[in-house]
């Protein structure tokens, strides 16, 4: 997993000062002065040494091109650059290696660092930055501007007009160096100052880390505006780490089988992991078509070990703790110096932090990860085998046969015919000649054109984001909105105690049904749009047929103990689920559509418990969701907890559990169930949306039950703000509390739309089935209708969100 290929004494503490190390050399300073550079390749070769700084070397950085490696080193007198290749050609032809001047006299520089074409170098002395010329001595800029001293600079790889500086100020700066101003100027990120900073040029997004471990990540636009993306806590996740390799060790069979840097140390003191330096390292694995396809994480250099995260969730992938190899010689780290290697490797100079020691090590990702590549043979939404003879999916609804009473005494037997004459049958008349006339010319109505025109959802259309309509339905909030299958209808369950039924047009007045007596929480449609449910806060279950003003089905108070926090058809139609308290039930029920005037409020429609369900540790259930539009044995379940737990109803047991999901309770979880207009790949199906307070939202692969990525730009701090799937697959909308509602990008964590002007927090957001139309409801009553704009269009990838779990090919 880690080798150690070099260890080195130095004269004096060199913690921290800035080491530099690139794919094929590292450099380490020899008696102060002095420089030695080392070949990764072969470290039995004499090093290379150079000499001309007639100060104590104070930071150093090799160049981000590969020819020539460049190498510049700073002290207080000089700033000099060495070309690696040249200084050892000279020192074959028994020369002195010599560099060139870029810098005399400029204070003590902390840190260094080459532009992407190796043509200019930012050095960081105090308060200032001094932009200089690699190839002579030329000073190009000198921006000041923060209050502390600066830690860290970093040139913009796409644009090599910015700069990025931070500060003991805590804040950064994004300069243009062709106007030598300041673009934009963040907040004060931290109560730690901030030691790191790196671009990540494919999202292009900013990171930075700070002495106290937090991590923060900011999208970087053209407008050099920076939003932030999401924030990240090194040792939280570090805990969050070892609880989910405790869970999988115990689901695999024993503890015994923790992996290094998992298992928690009884006896450690809990202390801050400064981030001391950050890289992108990458993977490349062959796929069955023998391609390579790339895969990249963050590495985070600390004070005690390597981390390696995963940006897109913002968790931990695995951990390199220097605890765990008591062989190597160093145990607290004071300074990093990340790069890529060969072969899936990464190659660290690392310095110690209370020795005078440098060492060189390399670490293989393949074992690193280890478990991380292979996907795991969870479950699927999609069946790969009919239910099994015991599967309580088999139960069915016996139904009564009528009983007709015999009568006593009177006439058993009646004549069938009581006239004397029988007209004839007809029989003896002479057939006809002409049996029927076709009609040749028949019109269709303009209702089934219309119809063909919408059959098929546009798979490359942009997202919604321009308003069509606004509507003010009630002064109560819109706690849930849905769609039929068909998208011509929309139910709003509000917080009066109704439901509002509407068509798509939103033009017509609505159909009000009335009957809870506290606020709806939720709605569902049938798959055969015949009837949809209600769920309330008053502890029942109304089923509507449609058309009708009174329910065909209530289930009441008596049959539920707790709330109930979720109810849906399930099975297609086959059963009715409901979630309440710890329990999850499952129903048979049979709708009655006879009329009966005089008796119509009592009900003949019947329902029964088919099977109740509980969740492991007697957890209440917070959140529901199963797939209605086709067979499928999962139902997933948030718990009070903060767990998921996958049932598989053929088996009628939980088939896998996540604890921890979430930092707080999950209120909302969605599917991905695509709709009858739009076909993805079949496993994007797998994937689902989980939602908290202060958490943001997130979205897992159901067969890994992993964090593929995380969705944390919108505002969510008290209210259950709702997400969900459009039918492409390709788009995520979550309600805000910042009066927005945000439209993402699967692939992307920062936000594509912020749709404003909302009156008040967007609690729901729903898209149409059979139109690229976005729907959102609000705290104070109110509905928004969001179309796409004309002639924006999108690459149809509906299965981009599953190649981001490692090792998925689809």
């Amino acid at each position: 997993m880690v080798v150690e290929k070099l260890s080195l004494t130095c004269d004096r503490l060199v913690s921290h000062r800035q080491l530099a190390c690139c794919r094929s050399h590292c450099g380490v300073p020899s008696r102060d002065k002095d420089l030695r550079v080392y070949n990764h390749t072969d470290i039995e070769q004499k090093p290379l040494l150079l000499t001309g700084h007639h100060g104590d070397i104070s930071a150093m950085g090799f160049g981000k091109g590969s020819k020539p490696v460049l190498l510049c080193s700073a002290s207080a007198d000089y700033i000099i650059v060495w070309d690696i290749e040249l200084c050892q050609k000279r020192t074959r032809e028994g020369k002195v290696a010599a560099g060139t001047v870029i810098g005399t006299s400029l204070g003590e520089v902390v840190q260094l660092s080459f532009c992407f074409s190796d043509e200019r170098v930012a050095a960081c002395s105090g308060a200032t930055v001094y932009i200089l010329s690699s190839k002579r001595e030329e000073v190009s800029s000198v921006l000041t501007g923060h209050l502390g001293p600066l830690t860290a600079a970093e040139f913009c790889p796409w644009n090599k007009e910015i700069l990025v500086t931070i500060a003991e100020d805590r804040t950064f700066k994004v300069w243009d160096l062709k106007t030598k101003s300041a673009y934009y100027q963040s907040f004060v990120l931290s109560a730690s100052q901030l030691l790191s900073v790196f671009f990540l040029e494919e999202s292009r997004q900013l990171i930075t880390g700070s002495t106290d471990g937090q991590v923060w990540c900011f999208s970087f636009h053209n407008d050099h505006k920076c939003h932030l993306v999401t924030s990240m806590d090194i040792q939280k996740m570090q805990k969050r780490h070892q609880r989910h390799q405790e869970t999988v060790s115990q689901q695999a069979g024993g503890a015994a089988g923790v992996m290094h840097g998992t298992q928690p140390d009884t006896d450690e003191v809990e202390t801050s992991k400064p981030v001391l330096s950050m890289a992108l390292c990458h993977s490349f694995t062959d796929t069955d078509d023998e391609r390579k396809r790339e895969t990249s994480w963050l590495c985070i250099g600390s004070s005690d070990g390597l981390y390696l995260v995963d940006l897109a969730t913002s968790e931990l992938l695995a951990a390199l703790y220097f605890k765990d190899y008591p062989n190597l010689s160093i145990a607290l780290a004071g300074s990093w110096s990340i790069s890529p290697g060969w072969d899936n490797n990464m190659v660290c100079l690392v310095s110690s932090l209370f020795t005078p020691c440098v060492v060189l090590l390399e670490v293989s990702l393949r074992d690193l990860l280890g478990k991380t590549w292979s996907p795991g043979e969870g479950p699927s939404v999609i069946p790969s085998f009919p239910p099994s003879l015991e599967s309580p999916l088999n139960a069915e609804l016996k139904k009564k046969e009528p009983n007709h009473p015999r009568k006593r005494g009177g006439v058993k037997e009646h004549p069938l015919v009581f006239h004397s004459k029988v007209k004839s049958s007809g029989y003896t008349i002479s057939p006809r000649r002409t049996m029927f006339s076709p009609k040749m010319a028949v019109q269709k109505t303009p209702c089934s054109t219309k119809a063909s025109k919408n059959r098929n959802y546009p798979a490359d259309s942009a997202a919604p984001s321009i308003p069509h309509i606004d509507l003010s339905i009630a002064k109560k909030p819109v706690y849930c909105i849905q769609y039929s299958g068909d998208g011509k209808q929309i139910l709003c369950g509000l917080g009066d105690n109704s439901v509002l039924l509407y068509k798509s047009s939103l033009t017509a007045n609505p159909a009000a049904y009335t009957g809870h007596d506290k606020a709806v929480s939720s709605v569902s449609w049938s798959h055969n749009r015949q009837c949809w449910l209600s769920a309330s806060e008053d502890q029942t279950i109304r089923v509507w047929p449609c058309g009708r003003p009174e329910p065909a089905i209530t289930m009441s108070g008596d049959m539920f103990s707790k709330p109930i926090r979720g109810a849906q058809f399930y099975y297609l139609d086959k059963f009715l689920l409901a979630a309440s308290g710890h329990s999850l039930n499952l129903y048979l029920y049979n709708l009655d559509s006879t009329r009966d005037d005089i008796k119509r409020y009592q009900q003949r429609s019947v329902v029964k418990l088919a099977q109740r369900f509980e969740t492991t540790s007697a957890t209440d259930i917070t959140a529901l969701s199963a797939i209605n539009d086709f067979f499928s044995y999962i139902v997933l379940v948030c718990g009070s907890d903060r767990s998921i737990q996958v049932f598989d109803m053929n088996k009628g047991k939980v088939a896998s559990e996540l604890p921890d999901a979430h930092s707080r309770v999950i209120h909302c979880v969605t599917q991905n169930k695509g709709s009858m207009f739009s076909t993805q790949a079949p496993d994007s199906y797998n994937l689902f949306l989980t939602s908290a307070v202060t958490d943001g939202v997130k979205i897992w692969d159901l067969r890994t039950l992993r964090c593929v990525r995380r969705y944390e730009s919108h505002l969510n701090r008290c209210h259950p703000c709702t997400s969900a799937i459009s039918p492409c697959g390709r788009f995520i909308a979550s309600g805000s509390e910042d009066n927005c509602a945000y439209v993402y990008d699967i692939r992307s964590s920062s936000y594509l739309h912020k749709l404003q002007k909302h009156s008040d927090t967007v609690l729901s957001v729903t898209f149409n089935p059979a139109t690229p139309e976005l729907l959102t409801g609000t705290l104070d009553g109110k509905l928004r209708l969001f179309q796409p704009s004309g002639g924006a269009c999108l690459s149809d990838d509906t299965s981009a969100a599953v190649h981001s779990v490692p090792g998925v090919v689809v």
